[in-house]
C-alpha cells in the first residue's frame, strides 16, 4: 500500500508520516509539502491513501483532488485542517473525500481510527466536524440552503474585495449579471452593504485571512 501525506508544515508532516507508519507498518509512506511535489509523487507511485491538508502554500488542497483522482482513481482521501469553517466543510462534504479531520484533535488516536474506518470503505468525520455539520443542518439560514452554487462563487470573490467587473472577468459573465448576483445575495442574506457581505464571507470561511 502506498500512503501519501500532503502537509506544508514540516514537523506536522513528519509526525503524520510516522503515525501512518505505525498504523500501517507494511505501507510505503511518502510526504510532500506542496501541490506540485504531491503530484510528482502521485505520478511515481499512485497512492492508495492520501492525507490532504486543505491549505497549501501553492494552492487550495481541495482543488488538488481532480488531479489526484486522475492519477489514482481508487485513492481514499482524508482531508485535514486546523480550522474547519462552514464553507470549508461544505466544500469537503461536496467533494469526494472519504474522511474529514480537525488537526487540533489528538492526532495519533484519531488518525488511527480515521484510517481504519476509511480503508474499511466507510466515511470518517471527527467529533468537531460532526458537531459543526449538525449545527449547519439545523440552521434554516445556512448559506448552502439559500444560495445557489453560482452565488456562493460570487460571494467568495466579493469576500476577496473584488468589484463587479472583476468578478465578471473571473467568472466569464457580464458585469450586470455579477451585479445582479450581488444584489440577490444581499437580499437572501438580509445584508445591506458590501462591507457586511465581506464580513459574512470571512466569518463563514469563504475568504481565509492569513492562509
Amino acid at each position: 500500500m502506498n500512503v501519501l501525506v500532503i502537509e506544508d508544515q514540516t514537523m506536522v508532516r513528519e509526525l503524520l508520516a510516522l503515525a501512518c507508519g505505525e498504523v500501517l507498518p507494511k505501507a510505503k509512506v511518502s510526504a510532500a509539502g506542496t501541490r506540485a511535489a504531491a503530484l510528482a509523487l502521485c505520478r511515481q507511485a499512485p497512492p492508495d491513501l492520501v492525507l490532504l491538508d486543505l491549505v497549501l502554500p501553492d494552492g487550495d488542497g481541495l482543488d488538488l483532488l481532480p488531479d489526484i483522482f486522475a492519477l489514482a482513481p481508487a485513492a481514499k482521501i482524508i482531508a485535514l485542517s486546523s480550522h474547519i469553517d462552514e464553507f470549508t466543510l461544505h466544500r469537503a462534504v461536496s467533494s469526494r473525500v472519504h474522511g474529514i479531520l480537525d488537526k487540533n484533535e489528538q492526532p495519533v488516536r484519531i488518525l488511527r481510527e480515521a484510517i481504519t474506518t476509511v480503508l474499511a470503505g466507510k466515511q470518517y468525520v471527527s467529533s468537531f466536524v460532526q458537531r459543526l455539520k449538525a449545527s449547519v443542518r439545523a440552521d434554516p439560514a445556512a448559506f448552502d440552503k439559500i444560495l445557489s452554487t453560482r452565488e456562493q462563487e460570487v460571494l467568495r470573490l466579493i469576500g476577496q474585495g473584488l468589484a463587479n467587473d472583476q468578478i465578471a472577468t473571473q467568472l466569464k459573465i457580464s458585469a450586470s449579471t455579477a451585479k445582479n448576483h450581488r444584489l440577490n445575495i444581499m437580499a437572501k442574506l438580509d445584508l445591506h452593504s458590501t462591507p457586511q457581505l465581506i464580513r459574512y464571507a470571512i466569518e463563514k470561511g469563504f475568504t481565509r485571512l492569513g492562509g
